[in-house]
């Protein structure tokens, strides 16, 4: 009798250890893309940089994963989508993507990477104390197109006329352009407004460059004008126009040179954000972070078909070269 007591004990013990971890609930977090999903088989990098801190899907974390294919419209259907599957909490990094989920819910936490500055354009209270359900990484983009433009200045001294490429229907964006347009004057260089509220309108931008020939191009890129890299770089080598660009994929299609923070670390840190979200920690209390790393590359190849000659300075500084 006092046997099958015992044995009896040591099982409600054994099931009062395991029914919660079979109960425990595996988070689902949706990732929302503006753009297209990642080829060739590879992994989501948001998903690749969850996995090196111990997640694995099907494990310990779900993943709903929805790409907008650059379709605005599609864009806010699939942020509905994503509240109303009750995620856990979403990824995102696209100032569009953003609005569209801070618009679908409140109260869903969210992580994202915005380009452009979040206080600004109203998506968070302030970086330290971001408030609601939001927080993230903060690109200051606003900062960085300055510095851009120093180093066109600094490739071309004597460039005057810049033209400054960009989605004028992306409301962040817009907020990009202004800060460019107000470090442009003090440089002694004229900005030259090549925006287009649609990729159609390209041609019209490109026409008007070809006749005014501006000494060099500011790149400001979203989901929509990236679609397009392959028309725009062609126009840039055929017209011989310098560019500057925000992330170094564009300038091993063959641009001239980007400068901008490094995604990779950028993911990590944002991944990282969400760990402490899933273990219990609230948005609002978690500061938005800036990036600490970034990069510069360059395409000698490029410059060479353009004639130009790439400061030492600037090559001694470039984390990458192309030859």
């Amino acid at each position: 009798m006092r046997t099958r007591l015992i044995v009896c004990t040591l099982c409600v013990v054994v099931l009062a250890v395991c029914l919660p971890v079979h109960a425990q609930k595996i988070p689902r977090v949706g990732i929302l893309r503006a753009g297209a999903g990642p080829t060739g088989g590879q992994p989501d990098a948001f998903v690749q940089a969850l996995r090196s801190l111990g997640y694995v899907e099907g494990k310990n974390i779900l993943y709903d994963l929805r790409y907008a294919e650059g379709n605005r419209d599609r864009l806010r259907a699939l942020a509905i989508e994503l509240v109303q599957s009750r995620a856990d909490a979403i990824y995102t990094g696209s100032s569009p993507a953003i609005f569209a989920l801070k618009e679908a819910s409140q109260t869903i936490p969210i992580i994202m990477v915005s380009s452009t500055d979040p206080v600004r354009s109203g998506i968070i209270a302030s970086l330290a104390k971001p408030g609601g359900n939001i927080t993230g990484m903060s690109l200051i983009a606003n900062d960085l197109w300055p510095k851009r433009l120093e180093l066109i200045k600094e490739i071309l001294p004597k460039a005057s006329r810049v033209a400054i490429f960009w989605n004028k229907s992306n409301t962040g964006m817009a907020i990009e352009a202004k800060a460019t347009q107000e470090a442009a004057a003090p440089m002694g260089i004229t900005l030259q407004d090549r925006g287009v509220k649609d990729p159609s309108e390209m041609e019209l931008a490109f026409n008007a460059m070809s006749k005014e020939r501006p000494d060099a191009f500011l790149a400001l890129m979203d989901i929509p004008l990236r679609a397009h890299q392959k028309r725009i770089l062609d126009f840039l080598a055929k017209d011989r126009v310098p560019a500057i660009f925000e992330s170094k994929d564009w300038v091993q299609a063959g641009g001239l040179i980007s400068y901008g923070p490094e995604g990779a670390d950028v993911t990590r840190r944002a991944a990282a954000q969400l760990d402490k979200i899933l273990k219990g920690a609230k948005p609002s209390d978690i500061p938005v972070e800036q990036p600490t790393k970034f990069e510069m590359v360059v395409n000698l190849k490029t410059a060479q078909q353009m004639g130009l000659t790439i400061p030492p300075n600037v090559l001694a500084r470039a984390d990458r070269v192309l030859r």
